[in-house]
């Protein structure tokens, strides 16, 4: 039974971070040399990430009460191999326009038959008493994977150019990516074979098996004010996570490193996401959910505060590594954090897919704005200016998320009695 907890542990690690490979974290660590490659701007790219948003809004929103009424393990593998096939394509370099049309279908693929079952799935896992620890440990596993994979990656370019990355010709990077991209689709691919063979068969909650697919649980979790703040605090969480896609841009345009050193940089804030979400999931644990969400949104707002006001501009590596690190521990503690308020809220598992599809519709709103605001300010704003508009935001986003947690916090400790 041990060991049997322990694959489904891996593979909801794995696969949860394996999805995303394709659509984001090639363009977060390796953000210079994707510009490069594609002959793209900020807000090229951000227009691709909108079309994202916009379609996974409406996926969030359905994929709820499908995740309700159906077993996610074969929705889960349609999602990854639609997922690999759609990396083949990107592999190829294929202009703005293909490039565009593959994020929004990746805005389906990722999260209409994945999103809301693979979250149910982990609370499911963690039971009733572990909540923030089972899904710190899910989420700082996916940053596990993630940054194993990114640092690989990085290795990876350097050895596929045939020249120093200061002298490589964008043919020579063209090349390079496209290899590192066909590797990504192979290992998204592969990841269906763990699904298969390690989730159970399972069939839908008992409430929700003789029942037709509705919007039910949709109208039941709106009504509760908790969804709502839920929603609000994941928005700002949400924001954070974007703004991670600009360190490497940060690292290349304010400090002039190279398209490998500036993925280097990037592949820091891939690290600290597996230290950040188990620690703030267990400490969720014993001293509340809700709390450790103020504390991590407290930890952004300073990190963020850092670059905004542009004082690592001149600075050894080490504080640059430092200033991004504990930005991001702010950032992925919040990862670990969030569903697991479900917890605190009291939320029903009965409706917990169609309380993660309608938060998420929410939530994850960055996906659609963050993309072209990052490049309209980016653009814009040449240099270190842009950088510190764009974390001064971050900073405000922060803000509304810390006073979201201090209410919410609020409202479930009276709810409780406490």
């Amino acid at each position: 039974m041990k060991l049997r907890r322990a694959l489904v542990l891996f593979t909801l690690m794995f696969i949860g971070e394996c999805v995303f490979l394709l659509p984001f974290v090639v363009a977060r660590v390796f953000r210079p040399t994707f510009l490069k490659v594609f002959d793209i701007t900020n807000l090229e790219l951000g227009t691709a990430f909108s079309l994202y948003g916009i379609i996974a809004m409406v996926s969030y929103f359905a994929g709820g009460p499908i995740a309700d009424r159906y077993s996610p393990k074969k929705l889960l593998v349609i999602s990854l191999l639609m997922t690999a096939a759609a990396g083949i394509i990107m592999g190829f370099i294929p202009s703005l326009a293909t490039l565009t049309l593959l994020y929004g279908f990746w805005g389906l693929s990722t999260i209409l038959l994945f999103w809301a079952g693979y979250i149910k799935a982990i609370r499911q896992f963690g039971g009733e008493n572990t909540q923030g620890r089972s899904y710190g440990l899910v989420d700082g596993g996916r940053g596990l994977v993630a940054a194993v994979i990114a640092s690989s990656s990085v290795l990876l370019l350097d050895v596929f150019l045939p020249v120093n990355a200061d002298n490589a010709t964008v043919d020579q990077l063209s090349n390079a990516l496209g290899k590192i991209i066909f590797i990504f689709a192979g290992v998204v691919a592969a990841s269906t074979i763990l699904v298969w063979y390690v989730f159970p068969n399972d069939g839908p909650d008992q409430r929700t098996a003789s029942q037709r697919l509705s919007l039910s649980g949709v109208k039941e979790a709106i009504k509760r004010r908790s969804i709502w703040l839920q929603a609000l605090i994941l928005l700002c969480a949400y924001v954070g996570y974007k703004c991670t896609d600009d360190f490497g841009l940060y690292a290349s345009d304010v400090f002039g490193y190279n398209d490998v050193n500036s993925a280097h940089i990037a592949t820091i804030s891939f690290w600290m996401r597996p230290i950040a979400a188990v620690a703030a999931g267990i400490l969720g644990d014993r001293f509340g959910h809700s709390k450790m969400t103020a504390i991590s949104f407290v930890i952004l707002i300073l990190g963020a505060m850092v670059i905004s006001l542009g004082v690592l501009q001149p600075s050894p590596f080490i504080l640059i590594a430092i200033t991004i690190a504990s930005t991001s521990l702010g950032i992925y503690g919040l990862r670990g954090l969030y569903y697991a308020l479900f917890q605190e809220s009291k939320i029903p598992l009965a409706i917990t897919g169609s309380a993660i599809g309608f938060i998420s519709v929410i939530g994850y709103t960055p996906d659609i704005f963050m993309g072209p605001l990052m490049g309209v300010i980016l653009d814009n704003n040449p240099g270190e200016l842009g950088h510190q508009y764009l974390f001064g935001v971050l900073v405000l986003f922060g803000i509304v998320g810390l006073v979201a947690s201090v209410i919410f916090r609020k409202k479930t400790l009276s709810i409780a009695g406490r």
